[in-house]
């Protein structure tokens, strides 16, 4: 096995992309490891800790949340079925479905009110602040 030296947070943080705030706030919500302390009190982290980091980092790209990404690592480490991950997958799919068809709701209403402005002059009071005016 070859042995590799630990790595402060400054380039486990680089090699993943984040911040060294994330980094330290995803080790205080649990989802690395606490890292090992050297004699004059830095953080080392490992290979395992940034290959651990780096799926956190894809998972959230992907959509999932934190307590997401932390039920995908705990199915991750027990070695379970592709199952109950693909269901957790679907899951996700689904609720991006919903988000989409929502936001093209909300596109929609914005482009028919950006359009009704085309057709005010401007001593008429502006659509869009007179439905949001309407809504509140």
């Amino acid at each position: 096995m070859l042995y590799c030296s630990p790595m402060q947070i400054g380039e486990l943080s680089k090699q993943a992309g984040i911040s060294i705030d994330t980094v330290r706030y995803y080790e205080q919500r649990g989802l690395i490891p606490a890292a090992q302390r050297s004699l004059s009190g830095y953080r080392q982290y490992s290979d395992h800790d940034s290959t651990r980091l780096k799926f956190i980092v894809q998972a959230k790209e992907l959509g999932f949340t934190l307590d997401e990404v932390a039920q995908l690592l705990a199915l991750r480490t027990d070695g379970r079925a592709c199952v109950e991950v693909r269901a957790v997958a679907e899951a996700k799919a689904d609720e991006i479905d919903q988000r989409i068809q929502k936001l093209t709701r909300m596109r929609q209403v914005l482009l028919s009110l950006a359009a009704q402005c085309e057709q005010t002059s401007d001593a008429d009071p502006c659509p869009i602040l007179k439905s949001l005016e309407d809504l509140s």
